[in-house]
């Protein structure tokens, strides 16, 4: 999925909302940052088993949603997070991850700083986890 130039990395990825571009009326392509933070996204939300021929990819992250909020269950998500990026995203160079319990809403909140290969400025993913009925 990633397309590489030979000195400076160019990385590029499908839009896995597979909209169409109304012009060239081809798939969408996402490049650079905005590619790769898609990619650690689709990385975090992915289970074991999801994906039919790499049944390894994925880090169960919706498992621990239903654990208690706890600070503990926290720091299993984001130990989960960290093992699956550096085993299955190699644009990457974590930089770190924080994951923190927010019990009166239910949910996570997850910041994840990274350098992307062969950029010198750090970037940060940041979203939340929460269980959904």
């Amino acid at each position: 999925m990633a397309q590489l130039a030979t000195r400076n990395k160019i990385f590029s990825d499908l839009d896995m909302d597979f909209d169409i571009h109304p012009n060239t009326k081809k798939l969408n392509i996402l490049s650079g940052d905005v590619a790769v933070s898609r990619s650690l996204r689709n990385l975090i939300m992915t289970n074991h088993y999801d994906r039919k021929f790499h049944p390894e990819i994925g880090c169960n992250i919706r498992d621990s949603l239903f654990d208690h909020i706890l600070d503990s269950t926290a720091l299993t998500i984001s130990n989960s997070i960290i093992e699956v990026v550096n085993n299955f995203e190699p644009r990457v160079q974590l930089d770190g991850v924080r994951v923190v319990a927010d019990p009166d809403r239910n949910r996570y909140n997850v910041n994840i700083r990274y350098f992307i290969i062969n950029e010198p400025e750090a970037r940060t993913l940041t979203t939340f986890l929460e269980r959904i009925r």
